[in-house]
């Protein structure tokens, strides 16, 4: 049987938020079989969860946010994107702040501190949502157009279109197809760093975001060239943070995904609502678990033999 999987024992790591600029305090928890992904705002009285659902999402401007009692907690993709990645079902995520830290802004940090934690498997059966029939969501007309897309798949693979209309972007791949039957979250995903252009930092931080940006938590952009001293850590980085953030985003439905993911310029905001569109069709999509890795698809066998292996 393929089990849910939490952490040994806690963990906890400090950094600054991206958009807010502030101190965080990252503390993550061992959680109970059945618990899911919750985050935890440890700074208000009384303590405040957050469980990861695609319906508590409230706000998607430049990130994930969920929303709970008037209370938020921003950001949390990257985080999500290492626990999909390495599997994990079952987490509690304290959080001193309304903003998980960006650390360098990809994942890669996430997936260090969820190794050095442990891998626990526990006795229950981990639980997919299998994607039976196509669920897609638009926006937008002609060159403007964007959508995203799930489909019946035996795994987990993604497609990702970017297009930004900018030489240091369209001096790279545009276009990249990741299907985990084939690589390791770890090696193809996870040091993706989050990007951004110079122009737009002013009119980000006039309303609030982006504060907490520099060379050391993101791939910087002036109207020509990266700015960054050591360059792209991957040839196609670009549209491999873009897969990076949807792995997190699509992982909000609270179990992981047997389907392909196929996305034109999509973002938070459309994969929250792909989700939402899923999930307002229950014909589309069924829970299952498997008996053995024998009959898993590839891509989770894979998770669960090598995404716990040394670098």
């Amino acid at each position: 049987m393929l089990k849910q999987r939490t952490i040994k024992e806690k963990v906890t790591t400090t950094g600054v938020g991206l958009h807010s600029g502030t101190k965080v305090v990252l503390t993550l928890h061992p959680a109970a079989a059945g618990t899911g992904i919750v985050f935890r705002r440890v700074d208000l009285n009384p303590v405040v969860e957050f469980p990861a659902s695609a319906m508590a999402v409230g706000d998607t401007r430049m990130a994930s946010v969920l929303i709970q009692d008037g209370a938020r907690v921003s950001t949390v993709e990257h985080l999500m994107s290492a626990c999909a990645g390495l599997g994990i079902d079952n987490l509690y995520i304290d959080v001193s702040a309304e903003e998980i830290p960006i650390m360098d802004g990809s994942a890669s940090s996430f997936v260090y501190l969820l190794q050095q934690a442990g891998v626990q498997e526990q006795d229950a059966a981990k639980k997919f949502i299998r994607v039976i029939k196509p669920v897609e969501v638009r926006d937008g007309k002609g060159a403007s157009e964007k959508w995203a897309r799930l489909s019946p798949h035996n795994g987990f693979k993604l497609d990702f279109f970017i297009e930004f209309n900018h030489p240091a972007v369209d001096g790279t791949a545009q276009y990249a197809s990741v299907d985990f039957g084939d690589v390791t979250y770890v090696q193809a995903i996870a040091r993706a760093r989050t990007f951004g252009f110079m122009q737009d930092v002013e009119m980000l931080r006039g309303i609030g975001l982006a504060r907490g940006g520099s060379l050391e938590n993101a791939i910087v952009m002036d109207e020509y060239r990266i700015l960054n001293a050591d360059g792209l850590r991957y040839d196609d980085e670009f549209v491999r943070h873009k897969i990076l953030d949807a792995i997190g985003d699509l992982y909000l439905v609270g179990h992981p995904l047997v389907a392909s993911y196929e996305a034109h310029k999509s973002g938070h905001a459309m994969n929250n609502l792909l989700l939402r569109e899923l999930l307002k069709h229950p014909d589309a999509y069924e829970i299952v678990t498997y008996d053995s890795l024998a009959s898993a698809p590839e891509s989770y066998v894979r998770q669960m033999t090598h995404e716990w292996e040394p670098n």
